[in-house]
């Protein structure tokens, strides 16, 4: 914790604010764009991910999160299973626990959108990785 108190002349009032930095972490470079981690807690984890025009992610599965994506700005193209959707501004998807998935930006802006993990392991490694544009595949 961080705390911040200004002093001012007498008869004011002094205010003094409380910033928990703990959550905050730093943006992490990919090549298909980036993401920061906005906010994280026990069971939880809120990223802000951006997606360059014309990239997309792995063909991926995770076996100890499901996935909520919030469009913020641009277009998503996300396979989901078997199905296959467009959402934009405003629109949101659900991909469960154990589903293969992948996330697209087949427009012309970034794709910026909110991503909401729930699960009892959040980590980077629960990444099963089953095609990559960037020779990252593990199967």
């Amino acid at each position: 914790m961080t705390q911040f108190t200004q002093a001012v002349p007498n008869n004011t009032l002094t205010l003094s604010a409380t910033i928990n930095t703990k959550g905050v972490a730093a943006g992490e470079l990919r090549p298909w764009g980036s993401f920061t981690v906005l906010e994280e807690g026990r069971g939880y984890k809120i990223k802000r991910i951006e997606v360059k025009p014309g990239h997309r992610l792995s063909l991926q599965m995770h076996h100890h999160r499901s996935e909520h994506w919030i469009v913020v700005s641009g277009t998503a193209k996300v396979v989901c299973g078997e199905s296959e959707v467009l959402l934009s501004n405003n629109e949101s998807t659900y991909v469960p626990q154990c589903t293969v998935h992948r996330l697209e930006n087949p427009g012309v802006i970034p794709l910026i959108l909110i991503e909401v993990q729930n699960g009892e392991y959040l980590g980077e490694d629960d990444i099963i990785r089953y095609q990559d544009d960037y020779a990252r595949s593990d199967k």
